[in-house]
């Protein structure tokens, strides 16, 4: 068995059933295996899922586990050599696979690697590429030196853009959205630490890869990384789980700093907390509510597909009263005539539609990604599945 896939799910079906679409696509002609960990989902997710994918294996937890167990469920039983940490809301190219088990092939210092992860309108998602939030490193990210001198090895480390994102390279951080890893290098530092419910854990289990002796590196291919675009990041449960996160990690490993320094990384990181609770809220505040539907009733969709499902497509979107035009192939580049471009996955391959995006930078502002699904006839976008 040469890889095992692990994806959580918590009540996002769709996007779960996109992301193993695109990651069957990826297996073809590789011996692997899937597993889907639900999280005591309310939307009816496993029964949904094993209809349309009964090759994926399910673990189903009769209470919200967090990401880190949920994970390690099934870590123990995975026979794969490689193993890859994916988040439900992602899209991975055809190649992905294929060019992650090929570098650590050739690389046997390698114990994981991080992939070049893209926003929904195709731009670099820097997070793709970090260092270790070492007390230097987080004073640099928190006081802004990291985006006044992004380029520097010294004030920048936190985001390594002085890596370029097109070139292989060794890095310190992997994300969680996307970790690929050897498997006997797991069994060697062990699992992801439970201490973290959520967010963290991929910090935490990156740096004891490299206090282990093995090298973190970044790779070139690409997927899609919707970002929990459906996460209530104004609310003080998502603040609270991401800072404490923080400090759970500095003390666990950088707790043998004398005490006064502690105190203040601490003081800091809660400040930081309470500031940008506060800041969410009032930007929460102050621009006008609406729903999903109505915001993107307000946006135009370019539609690319062939045949029957362009036709489907045109379709669900007379439904939902949405304004749009089509295509029967690939747009050249640069006008921006949509705000979404709509592709049929049936007719392009996930590595063609990423790539589009992410060669198409000149185009200002961009537009997002959206894929049409034939399986259920639904739209997937970063924040609203149009059905």
């Amino acid at each position: 068995m040469k890889i095992s896939v692990v994806i959580v799910n918590y009540n996002v079906k769709r996007y779960v059933e996109q992301c193993l679409l695109s990651v069957e696509r990826a297996l073809h002609g590789m011996t692997g295996e899937v597993y889907v960990v639900d999280n005591n989902s309310t939307d009816n997710s496993v029964e949904y899922l094993k209809s349309k994918f009964p090759w994926v294996y399910f673990i189903k937890n009769d209470f919200n586990a967090g990401f880190s167990k949920a994970n390690n469920q099934a870590l123990r039983v995975a026979r794969g050599e490689y193993v890859l940490l994916l988040n439900p809301d992602t899209i991975i190219g055809e190649n992905t696979l294929r060019d992650c088990v090929a570098f650590l092939d050739a690389h046997p210092d390698a114990g994981g690697a991080g992939v070049r992860m893209l926003r929904v309108d195709g731009s670099f998602a820097p997070e793709s590429k970090r260092g270790v939030p070492t007390p230097w490193t987080s004073f640099c990210k928190m006081t802004g030196l990291c985006s006044l001198f992004p380029q520097s090895r010294v004030f920048g480390r936190y985001y390594m853009q002085f890596i370029p994102s097109d070139k292989v390279g060794q890095i310190e951080i992997m994300s969680g959205a996307c970790m690929f890893m050897r498997k006997s290098v797991l069994d060697k530092c062990g699992l992801l630490d439970e201490d973290f419910f959520m967010y963290g854990e991929d910090i935490d289990l990156s740096y004891r890869i490299l206090k282990a002796g093995y090298k973190n590196y970044y790779i070139p291919t690409s997927i899609l990384h919707y970002k929990g675009e459906s996460t209530q990041k104004c609310s003080f449960r998502y603040v609270n789980a991401f800072y404490n996160s923080m400090l759970i990690f500095f003390h666990k490993h950088f707790g043998r700093y004398n005490f006064p320094l502690i105190l203040i990384v601490t003081l800091a990181i809660y400040g930081k907390a309470v500031l940008t609770f506060i800041t969410q809220q009032f930007r929460r505040r102050s621009v006008k509510r609406q729903t999903s539907v109505q915001y993107m009733r307000r946006k135009r969709y370019l539609l690319v597909g062939k045949g029957r499902n362009l036709k489907d497509m045109e379709t669900l979107m007379e439904k939902n009263h949405l304004y749009h035009s089509i295509s029967s192939s690939i747009p050249e580049k640069s006008e921006k005539t949509a705000d979404y471009v709509v592709f049929d996955t049936d007719a392009y391959s996930f590595e063609n539609i990423l790539e589009w995006f992410r060669h198409n930078e000149e185009m200002r502002p961009r537009p997002l990604i959206a894929t049409y699904l034939s399986l259920n006839k639904t739209i997937i976008t970063g924040n609203l599945v149009i059905e």
